[in-house]
């Protein structure tokens, strides 16, 4: 049976984030690579163990958070679909489970915020794992004054933390936002429809999303 590690190591499957993620640094966008994918994957099985689904469904959970953003070795546009198209090959040559499969092709087709729904609990672990990923360290443009509003959002989140309540009745993302490099109004102009799908995906799941900004003036 396919594991999350046997995927994670998968040389082949290593070639195509970094040179996806190599594709996406000449466009001048965030960090797509092993630490986002890692991060994502991660924190989508920590979400469906917290909510006690089935050990084997936290494991695909996993490795469609690890190659949820591998279309973008194809192009950042419809990489969602694209991903989902090589992630079938893939584990279809891995001979991962049909069942499986379906599932998590299902979630890397549906995990864009253009198009996405939170089709089924895969997916909607997926949708928060992925939206929830801000941080300053996603940044690579060195030049604060060439930040666009994408590197001053990600830059200026000092600290994301997503966690689900003790009853199970809420998962919160709170973020601690240093307003010297980024606003909040900057945050919702980007982010808004990120939030909205992870408010659909919570709902899946039998959930309220919450989010939460603290605002620091950090000198």
């Amino acid at each position: 049976m396919l594991t999350f590690e046997d995927v994670k190591n998968n040389p082949a499957i290593r070639t195509y984030i970094q040179r996806a993620d190599e594709s996406l640094v000449s466009a001048g966008f965030t960090e797509h690579s092993f630490a986002h994918v890692t991060l994502v994957a991660e924190t989508a099985g920590y979400i469906l163990e917290t909510l006690d689904y089935p050990a084997r469904t936290v494991e695909v959970a996993k490795i469609a958070g690890f190659l949820h953003d591998i279309g973008n070795l194809v192009n950042r546009i419809d990489h969602s679909q694209s991903g989902a198209v090589m992630a079938f090959r893939i584990l279809d040559n891995l001979s991962c489970d049909p069942e499986e499969i379906a599932t998590i092709v299902t979630a890397i087709g549906n995990h864009d915020e253009g198009t996405g729904q939170p089709v089924n609990a895969v997916a909607a672990a997926l949708i928060l794992a992925d939206k929830s990923d801000v941080r300053r360290s996603r940044v690579r443009n060195q030049e604060l004054a060439n930040f666009d509003i994408h590197d001053r959002v990600n830059y200026s989140v000092k600290k994301a933390q997503l966690k689900i309540n003790e009853e199970h009745t809420l998962i919160k993302l709170k973020l601690s936002v240093d307003t010297k490099y980024g606003s909040v109004m900057d945050y919702f102009e980007i982010f808004m429809q990120r939030m909205i799908l992870c408010r659909k995906a919570a709902e899946k799941l039998g959930l309220q999303f919450k989010l939460m900004i603290n605002e620091q003036q950090l000198i």
